[in-house]
């Protein structure tokens, strides 16, 4: 008879919010649950706005709704639970040795089951065969050093052909800015000189009019005050004669805009060049990290070993979500009872509170997160990372392009591509992430006076990586230290 199969899917019994099992579950009027603290939490942050909504639909409640515990839903819950343990323990059965199975030779009290086995050979005396195996396994490492040299020799080529070539490079692109530079200068001076000539001309023709209006002038009053009218009228109509005038300025001038506009051009330059810059950076960097070397360096062992790799990671405001605050020069982020005034970004993570690292990250880095509160999300991710998607798929951890690391009062979890694995390890307020991106190691430590690994990855990252923090609190702080 085939075993029937589970009907209860842990999945649909998780908090979209938390992403753990339901704790006391509420269901709310449009049919979605959470856990109730998670709920109250989410509309707490909401205070001040005429409507509370839906994590997962936006469906808008008002007034605030009254929830009460979902008791048949927690039930189910408890089910769950029990269910896994089961499971468990069932597993756990099934990897002890039974009466036909081969036995560990090692394990003490109840023995599990072997899962290799040492092939024994007779002993032999023969000890040339033994000589001829040391010769040979000499020959092979004389030609290991001799490729290792030869090989030590082409990346010291490559560098000197690679450094000279780019300083060729670097040279044409100064010279072509300073070029660019010179000119732009010379076409403002050739500029100012055209329209200083220009106003100097209208000067001297404004001087010389007014020079002309006042001798009239005075010839008026002369003969005004002649007691003579008959030579007054006489001589009025050659005295008067002026040239016709509007009686309004002739000058057209443009208030404080004069060379401003070369200014604007030029800024709007170097701030394209400044992009361009950073984007081709990064696959430099990246370039430059992947280099095939044959020997990799071993990991840090200890937290003096990992400062070496150790980086100043600075946040990116385009990024944060409009919740969070970045103080202490973009270091440190706290999430806030109200969105700040952020303008739009294509950038900017909408649904979850997070915030990703300006720098992007190759070779070998280290740094260190400072958190408070619960549930802060100690995270690294492809800067393409979902931002403005459903709230659960665009969380850090959530994706095939981000991992994180939950950090609880009690407790540590690893999230990656939604799968969760639970971490055991001393509380610490610090968490230190180390990356070998060429090796596709990510590793997270619990740090005090020394480091203890909480959790290690090995994978193949395909981008350069950005750091990243995550929270789901309101109060949670993480800061990014500057590391001695």
């Amino acid at each position: 008879m085939a075993q029937r199969r589970n009907p209860l899917n842990s999945e649909k019994f998780s908090c979209s919010i938390c992403l753990d099992l339901l704790k006391d579950p509420v269901t709310t009027s449009c049919g979605h649950s959470y856990c109730m603290r998670c709920i109250k939490t989410h509309w707490d942050g909401e205070t001040g706005k005429r409507t509370y909504s839906c994590p997962q639909c936006r469906k808008n409640f008002k007034p605030r709704p009254v929830l009460e515990k979902n008791v048949l839903l927690a039930e189910l819950v408890e089910e769950l639970k029990k269910t896994r343990l089961q499971a468990a323990a069932a597993a756990a059965d099934r990897c002890y040795a039974g009466p036909k199975d081969v036995a560990c030779d090692v394990c003490t009290g109840r023995k599990m089951k072997a899962v290799k086995k040492h092939q024994l050979v007779k002993p032999s005396n023969n000890k040339e065969l033994s000589r001829l195996n040391i010769q040979q396994r000499i020959q092979d490492r004389q030609k290991d050093m001799k490729l290792l040299q030869q090989d030590l020799e082409a990346i010291n080529a490559s560098a000197d052909e690679a450094m000279e070539d780019n300083e060729k490079m670097f040279t044409q692109m100064i010279h072509l800015i300073q070029k660019r530079h010179s000119d732009v200068k010379q076409q403002i001076k050739s500029e100012k000189e055209t329209e200083v000539s220009r106003v100097k001309e209208l000067q001297e023709k404004l001087e010389q009019e007014i020079r002309d209006l006042k001798r009239k002038d005075a010839e008026l009053k002369q003969f005004s005050d002649t007691p003579d009218h008959n030579q007054f009228l006489h001589s009025y109509p050659s005295v008067s004669t002026l040239s016709e005038s509007t009686h309004s300025s002739i000058i057209d001038i443009r208030p404080g805009r004069h060379f401003e506009d070369v200014t604007a051009a030029v800024k709007k330059l170097r701030d394209q060049l400044q992009d361009i810059l950073r984007d081709k950076w990064t696959n430099i960097s990246l370039a430059v990290a992947e280099v095939d070397v044959l020997l990799s360096e071993p990991e840090p062992e200890s937290r003096d070993e990992s400062l070496k790799y150790s980086r100043v990671v600075t946040l990116d405001p385009n990024t944060a979500n409009r919740r969070l605050l970045l103080s202490e020069w973009n270091r440190k982020v706290t999430v806030m009872g109200r969105e700040q005034r952020y303008p739009d970004h294509p950038d900017r993570f909408t649904e979850r509170w997070q915030v990703l690292s300006k720098e992007s990250l190759t070779g070998r880095c280290y740094w260190e997160v400072e958190w408070r509160g619960s549930g802060v999300v100690v995270a690294v991710a492809y800067k393409n990372i979902c931002k403005k998607a459903d709230l659960h798929n665009c969380g850090f951890g959530q994706n095939d392009k981000s991992w994180s690391l939950r950090c609880d009062t009690n407790s540590y979890k690893f999230f990656y591509n939604n799968t969760t694995t639970n971490v055991s390890g001393p509380q610490s307020s610090r968490i230190g992430v180390y990356l070998d991106h060429r090796a596709g190691i990510l590793s997270f430590y619990g740090v005090s006076k020394t480091i203890t690994l909480l959790h290690r990855v090995q994978t193949t990252f395909t981008e350069p990586i950005h750091a990243g923090v995550g929270f789901l609190n309101i109060g949670a702080t993480a800061e990014f230290l500057k590391l001695k």
